[in-house]
C-alpha cells in the first residue's frame, strides 16, 4: 500500500538522507544462500526479485534465484555494475523482461534502468518523471507516469503513458490518461491503464483508460471504482482490476472487465492488494488499512477466472501466513505451480521471500533486500 507508505516514510526522510549508498569504491559482494535442491526448468533459468527499498534511502536492490543451483543471491546489481555510483536508485516499482533486455522502473529516481536480461549488466537508462509500471507489445514498451513530483497535491497533473522503441530505447510518443496511472495490460490493439488518483484524496480517480495503440489516443474511460492499482489479464482477455478504496469507509475490492465490450462485468467484495493469474486461478492477497480503527486486515484468496467465482480457503495451507507480517509481492511458477509471497515486514528492514508448493505448504524461505516486491522470470533461451 504505497500511498500509506509515502505518508509514513516522509517522517523519517531526514534520517535516511544521511545514509550513503557506498563507502568509496568498495563493493559489497552479493550474499548467496542455498535454499533449494537444483531443479531443471524447461522454460526458465530462474527469476529476478526487485526490492523497492525505503523511499529516500537509495536502497533499491536486485536479487536473483537460480533454479539450476538452488541458490538465492542478494544485491547482484552492484557487483555486475561496479561503476554505477548510485546503483539502482530510489524505489524500484516494476521489473519486466522483453526480448534480451531487462527493464527496472525506478520510481523516485525518475528512470528506467535497462540491462542485459541474462546478466543484469547495465545498458542504458530512460528518463521519465515519476514512472510506475510497464507493458510491452510489437517492439514497444509502454510506461505509466504520474507526470509530476512525488507529493500529495489536489492540483497534481494528469498522468501519461510513454511509448518507447525497444530497439533505440527512445521515447517516441506520449498520451495523457487519468490521474496517477498504475498497472497496464495490452489486449489486442488496445492498452488498458488503471488510474488511481492516489495523490488527490479524497478525490480519487476511478477509471481505466483505453488507448488505441495505432493512433496512441485515449478512446474511452471505463468507470470502475476509486483508487485503482493492479490490472492483470487472463487467458480469455478479461481484466482483473483492484481498487484500494479510501482507507475509511469504502473498502478494497476486485473487479472483472470484459475487453470485448469494455464494461465492468463483475465485482468481488474482497480486499485485493495484489494478484497473480496462473492458468485458471488468480492468487491474491489483501493488506487493507483502516484509519477508522488504525489497524490492518490481511487476507488471502483465490478466484477461478474461468467460472469467475471466488474459491474457498487460502492458497497457504500450513498456517505459515501467520508468520507473514505484511504481504507485498506474489508470483506463481507456471511450470511447477510453486507460489512465491514476499513479506515487507516493517518497510525499513530486510524482508523475506517464502516459497510454497502447489498444495500451499512451505518449501523454503530466505532473507531479501528491503521491501521485496516485483518478480520476473528469466527465460532459459536468451
Amino acid at each position: 500500500m504505497k500511498q500509506l507508505r509515502f505518508i509514513r516514510i516522509v517522517a523519517v526522510l531526514i534520517m535516511l538522507a544521511m545514509a550513503g549508498c557506498r563507502n568509496g569504491d568498495y563493493i559489497v559482494p552479493p550474499v548467496t544462500t542455498p535454499v533449494d535442491t537444483p531443479v531443471t526448468h524447461q522454460r526458465y533459468k530462474g527469476f529476478y526479485l526487485l526490492n523497492e527499498g525505503n523511499m529516500g534511502s537509495n536502497k533499491c536492490t536486485l536479487d536473483f534465484f537460480d533454479f539450476t543451483s538452488g541458490t538465492y543471491s542478494k544485491n547482484i546489481y552492484a557487483t555486475v555494475n561496479p561503476n554505477v555510483v548510485k546503483e539502482l536508485g530510489d524505489v524500484g516499482n516494476d521489473i519486466k523482461i522483453y526480448g534480451s533486455k531487462l527493464y527496472a522502473v525506478i520510481n523516485v529516481s525518475n528512470k528506467i534502468e535497462v540491462m542485459e536480461a541474462a546478466t543484469a549488466k547495465r545498458l542504458q537508462q530512460i528518463e521519465l518523471t515519476n514512472c510506475r509500471y510497464m507493458a510491452f507489445a510489437n517492439g514497444k514498451a509502454y510506461i505509466s507516469s504520474y507526470a509530476g513530483p512525488v507529493v500529495i497535491d489536489p492540483r497534481s497533473p494528469l498522468g501519461i503513458v510513454a511509448e518507447v522503441d525497444t530497439a533505440t530505447l527512445q521515447i517516441t510518443r506520449r498520451v495523457e490518461v487519468g490521474y496517477q496511472p498504475e498497472e497496464m495490460a495490452v489486449i489486442g490493439n488496445k492498452l488498458y491503464v488503471a488510474n488511481s488518483g492516489g495523490y488527490r484524496p479524497p478525490d480519487y480517480d476511478s477509471t481505466v483508460s483505453v488507448i488505441d495503440l495505432t493512433t496512441f489516443k485515449e478512446i474511452k474511460k471505463i468507470h470502475v471504482d476509486i483508487n485503482l492499482h493492479r490490472l492483470k489479464a487472463d487467458s480469455d482477455g478479461d481484466l482483473y482490476v483492484t481498487s484500494r478504496g479510501d482507507y475509511y469507509n469504502r473498502p478494497s475490492a476486485l473487479y472483472v472487465l470484459d475487453t470485448k465490450t469494455d464494461e465492468v462485468k463483475k465485482r468481488f467484495a474482497i480486499a485485493a492488494s495484489n494478484l497473480c493469474i496462473a492458468g485458471d486461478t488468480a492468487y491474491l492477497y489483501g493488506s487493507e488499512y483502516s484509519y477508522n480503527t488504525a489497524s490492518w486486515k490481511i487476507n488471502y484468496g483465490m478466484v477461478n477466472v474461468k467460472t469467475e467465482t471466488l474459491l474457498p480457503g487460502n492458497f497457504i495451507t500450513d498456517g505459515t501466513e501467520k508468520n507473514i507480517k505484511m504481504p507485498y509481492g506474489i508470483m506463481v511458477d507456471p511450470e511447477t505451480k510453486d507460489i512465491y509471497v514476499t513479506d515487507a515486514r516493517d518497510y525499513v528492514s530486510p524482508g523475506t521471500l517464502y516459497c510454497f508448493d502447489k498444495t500451499g505448504k512451505k518449501r523454503w524461505s530466505v532473507i531479501t533486500g528491503d521491501i521485496p516486491a516485483h518478480f520476473v522470470f528469466l527465460p532459459a533461451k536468451q
